[in-house]
């Protein structure tokens, strides 16, 4: 568990300003890519794309969500490495008892099915008859 009190969600001036000119720069990269269509070649425009998404994610990771995010995937990294992995052979034992248990159940519930199939199209059906 995290002991780390939980921060207000309350958002300042400067980050909301600068979420605002990351998202105006992504608008205008989709806009310069659709508007230079007729006179760039489609790596620069690309190019151009690329560069204004690559700044937008820039300025989000100064603002207070950047931060915690980053701080999110810090902390998902160093409680992935406390996580015992199951070795090959666990892996393989382990998916072949799954298939069995599949393949059991599956022709369990193929009796069960042709037996209510039985009993109401061979013999409900046939009592009104």
């Amino acid at each position: 568990m995290n002991a780390k009190v939980e921060q207000s969600a309350n958002l300042s001036s400067a980050d909301v300003g600068k979420l605002l000119l990351a998202a105006a720069l992504v608008v205008g990269g989709f806009f310069g890519f659709y508007y230079f269509s007729g006179q760039w070649i489609s790596a620069l425009r690309g190019l151009l794309l690329l560069a204004s998404v690559v700044l937008a994610v820039a300025v989000v990771w100064t603002t207070r969500p950047g931060r915690n995010f980053r701080a999110y995937v810090g902390e998902s990294q160093f409680e992935l490495r406390k996580v015992v992995w199951p070795t090959r052979d666990e892996t393989l034992r382990t998916t072949a008892v799954i298939i069995v248990v599949v393949i059991i159940i599956s022709i369990v519930l193929g009796i069960i099915d042709l037996i209510l199939k039985w009993v109401v199209m061979d013999w409900l059906l046939k009592l009104g008859n």
